[in-house]
């Protein structure tokens, strides 16, 4: 099932009834494609459980339309839109069983909806096997791990086949190692099941290496939405350039010369057709190539060991941060006792910026 949104507005009153209101959501429109994983991506405070909570029902829009397929079901009350919802804090009964807390939603169902004893072992039991806990079913949740917590919840979620499943900051309890596990238990879920997905968090890495689009959110709007390796590749603006990668992207204060890009007295590269001035240069960790002939000159702090790769932690006084990192292949490691290193640059991991709006600049194409 697809999901639109249309000029979604969310605006809380002030506390007290004095002062100005928060504006969480701001005239957000997108559409979630039919049985795909879309992560709702930006750091705390930016709108994404507010849009994930105006979906589900939980809080009405100021404005705009929510669409489940042709249904406009801006209206309709949570338990009748079908929605599955998996929290950050699981919401597990902690007095009952696995199984117990799996079929709980079915016990709820009325009518013609309303489900056999043996109807609901035999669902509990199918989705028990596919989110692999189906030997864990007479256990109480305080005798589970974190992870199986979560997978618990999952089933909770999925036992009422809904057409659209919420996910919001499932992982964040969890340690790195449970993260990691779990977070590819979600894709492979997501993927038998075929149930279009929506997944809050503020782990940019979490979030490309399980979504089939991601949708970068700063103060309740809409930066950028697109398949992952795309928007980190080709960022719109400063801010989803510096959200998204780990290292994160070197941002530099340069200044635009005649079609060439400098940082400091250092003509880096060719950026053809860009009006002369100052400018915001972002270089991924991987644009830089060693170079002991290149045009880019940075003094050497250290050199760190990455196994297939090397790290190159260098100085540069035009750089945002306190050091510049660079991502090489371990093979082209600086001699012993050089103080200063130098780069090519890789064009397509350079981004120019206007060092007033942030905005991204693209240079003619050559």
């Amino acid at each position: 099932m697809k999901v639109v949104l249309e000029g979604l507005t969310k605006q809380f009153p002030p506390r007290g009834g004095k002062g100005e209101g928060v504006t969480a959501v701001k005239n957000f429109s997108f559409e979630i494609p039919d049985g795909k994983l879309v992560a709702l991506l930006g750091p705390s405070g930016c709108g994404k459980s507010t849009m994930l909570n105006m979906i589900c029902g939980l809080e009405k829009p100021t404005s705009g339309k929510i669409f489940f397929g042709e249904d406009d079901v801006t209206n309709v009350s949570p338990e009748l839109r079908g929605v599955g919802m998996v929290f950050q804090n699981y919401a597990l009964y902690p007095h009952m069983s696995v199984y117990n807390n799996i079929i709980f939603p079915l016990g709820n169902l009325k009518g013609a909806e309303k489900m056999t004893k043996e109807a609901m072992k035999e669902r509990a039991e199918r989705v028990a096997k596919l989110v692999q806990i189906d030997r864990l079913m007479d256990r109480k949740p305080g005798e589970l791990s974190g992870g199986q917590q979560q997978r618990v919840a999952i089933a909770r979620a999925l036992v009422k086949t809904p057409r659209l499943l919420l996910m919001d900051e499932p992982l964040s309890n969890l340690d790195a190692r449970l993260r990691l596990q779990t977070r590819e238990e979600i894709r492979r879920i997501q993927k038998e099941t075929g149930v279009t997905t929506v997944f809050v968090t503020h782990d940019q890495e979490e979030a490309m290496s399980i979504s089939d689009t991601i949708v970068v959110m700063k103060d309740g709007e809409l930066h950028q939405s697109g398949k992952p390796q795309e928007v980190y590749d080709d960022p719109v603006n400063l801010f989803v350039a510096k959200f998204l990668g780990t290292p994160a992207i070197n941002v530099f204060d340069g200044r635009a010369e005649k079609g060439r890009l400098m940082i400091g007295d250092d003509a880096v590269l060719d950026i053809p057709g860009v009006k002369d001035g100052p400018v915001k240069a972002g270089i991924r960790p991987e644009g830089f190539i060693y170079d002991p002939q290149g045009p880019f000159k940075c003094e050497l702090d250290r050199v760190e060991v990455m196994g297939r790769d090397i790290s190159i932690v260098s100085v540069n006084p035009a750089c945002e941060a306190p050091v510049v990192r660079s991502i090489i292949d371990s093979d082209e490691r600086p001699e012993e006792g050089i103080k200063t290193v130098r780069f090519r640059l890789r064009p397509g991991k350079v981004h120019v910026f206007d060092a007033e709006t942030g905005e991204r600049i693209r240079p003619d194409k050559q």
